[in-house]
């Protein structure tokens, strides 16, 4: 009977060493194997710190922006008034672009001032771009915004009354991200795929930067498995 080349017969007989050495190490390491074992397992179930690389792209913080600040049935923003108002500003329709080393974030703006009648009003109607740029920072565990600079406001100056804090301070504010929940809700499923439970106990972020057309986040934290 001609062996299978390609699925070799395996030997029963014990193996022989010659070297009384390599007799050794094959034992040695056959009693200390159930060893190692135990104090990964032990290594794993205890508290690790760990670098972390979180890379967020500029749809991501786009639609942040649109879900906490233009989630509304007309998907606008009121500065001023609201849907049933005759007389408003309101800002709509976010848009991100990534710039060297800031954030710029467009929007449109639509103001129709003067004097309400009859449920119409009586003045101007206008549409304007609005502009404003921002530097991405770190913030503990949170992607945060700061250096708030108005590019482009109305020439209007009841538009800007409402219009400049509006970009300096809601804007950024609102598209803040919280690292550590991402990366809590990502490792949620852990213990379905892999029978383990890993928890995110801490996360420091310690820099921001632009890179293309994502955000690159670079922290440390500790992470536990259960």
């Amino acid at each position: 009977m001609i062996a299978d080349p390609i699925r070799p017969e395996l030997s029963t007989v014990p193996p022989r060493w010659p070297d009384p050495a390599m007799r050794w190490h094959h034992t040695f390491m056959r009693n200390l194997w159930p060893a190692i074992v135990a104090g990964m397992v032990l290594l794993c179930e205890s508290q690790t710190s760990t670098a972390v690389e979180l890379t967020v792209s500029r749809q991501a913080l786009e639609r942040t922006l649109r879900q906490q600040l233009f989630s509304g049935p007309d998907s606008r923003y009121y500065l001023k008034g609201d849907a049933r108002s005759a007389c408003s500003i309101s800002t709509e329709d976010p848009h991100l672009t990534f710039e060297r080393d800031r954030i710029v974030v467009h929007l449109k703006t639509r103001a129709k001032i003067g004097r309400p009648v009859g449920g119409a009003c009586l003045g101007l109607a206008l549409t304007l771009p609005a502009q404003v740029s921002l530097t991405p920072d770190a913030e503990g565990e949170t992607i945060g915004f700061r250096d708030a600079q108005l590019d482009k406001v109305s020439d209007q100056p009841e538009i800007n009354f409402v219009l400049a804090p509006f970009l300096r301070r809601q804007v950024p504010t609102n598209m803040k991200i919280n690292a550590a929940d991402l990366l809590r809700k990502a490792l949620a499923g852990s213990t379905s795929t892999s029978g383990y439970k890993v928890n995110l106990d801490r996360l420091k972020i310690h820099s921001v930067q632009i890179d293309g057309d994502k955000l690159i986040v670079d922290a440390d934290g500790d992470l536990s498995v259960e």
